[in-house]
């Protein structure tokens, strides 16, 4: 079960790093994700926080391994996948988009 919580974490920042990639490619003629303006700002804050929502490969292990741990683990899983959920579903009209992107975190995670 715990290769599929990652598996579902990989699969949900990999949709979501394709959509925001382009944005801050130099080569579209934009200087989006690397200027000081509100927009770029909005962008890095994004992936800043796709990036640290999507680090849960340590968690994942910590579930097994100490037990003790493992409601605040689950609390922890819980609040990232909800946080990838909703930026992921501002592209719910995109063809790449999956159906389990709209699963609930207690879905994902098993609680």
């Amino acid at each position: 079960m715990d290769t599929d919580i990652e598996q579902r974490f990989q699969r949900i920042t990999a949709f979501i790093e394709a959509r925001l990639t382009p944005l801050f490619d130099p080569a579209n003629g934009s200087d989006h994700g690397f200027g000081m303006d509100d927009t770029s700002r909005a962008l890095r804050a994004t992936r800043y926080t796709v990036q640290a929502a999507a680090a849960v490969n340590g968690l994942v292990e910590k579930r097994e391994s100490a037990p003790e741990l493992r409601q605040v683990v689950d609390q922890a899983l819980e609040h990232n996948w909800d946080v990838l959920r909703s930026i992921a579903r501002m592209w719910e009209d995109h063809p790449d988009f999956l159906k389990e992107f709209k699963a609930h975190s207690w879905d994902v995670v098993g609680v």
